[in-house]
């Protein structure tokens, strides 16, 4: 239990796991790319804009639950650009966009991939140890 909580308790600082980034060449202008924040199970990876996809996400790691979705979507949902509907809101205030927290992002996919995976390791052990 306290190897659980130490390990979500300070996620920050966990050992990123290596992703390979994959970034597509032939983008001149960075601020035009277009975010698309998609997980794809099937194969892997995230896709987080036209340019840049990180792959090599193990299956375990989009095992763990938060509800209904893995961690790793719940990180590319909590990123993803939004539009205020109010359009005095999206004049007077600055917007947020995913090019200006990309590295962030990436950072945080690796550290919480590595959360995942290890949880899931906890989280098998106890099955064995319980039976």
């Amino acid at each position: 239990g306290k190897q659980l909580m130490d390990l979500h308790v300070n996620f920050e600082t966990v050992e990123p796991y290596p992703l390979i980034r994959q970034d597509k060449k032939g983008f001149e202008n960075l601020s035009c790319l277009k975010p698309k924040l998609k997980a794809d199970k099937l194969h892997g990876r995230i896709i987080l804009d036209d340019m840049t996809t990180l792959e090599g996400v193990p299956d375990v790691a989009w095992e763990y639950k938060l509800g209904n979705r893995s961690a790793l979507e719940w990180v590319l949902d909590r990123y993803k650009e939004r539009k205020p509907r109010d359009p005095t809101i999206r004049e007077k205030f600055d917007v947020y966009r995913f090019a200006d927290y990309k590295e962030h992002v990436i950072d945080l996919l690796c550290r919480v991939c590595t959360v995942s995976v290890e949880t899931m390791k906890i989280i098998e052990l106890s099955k064995k140890v319980s039976i």
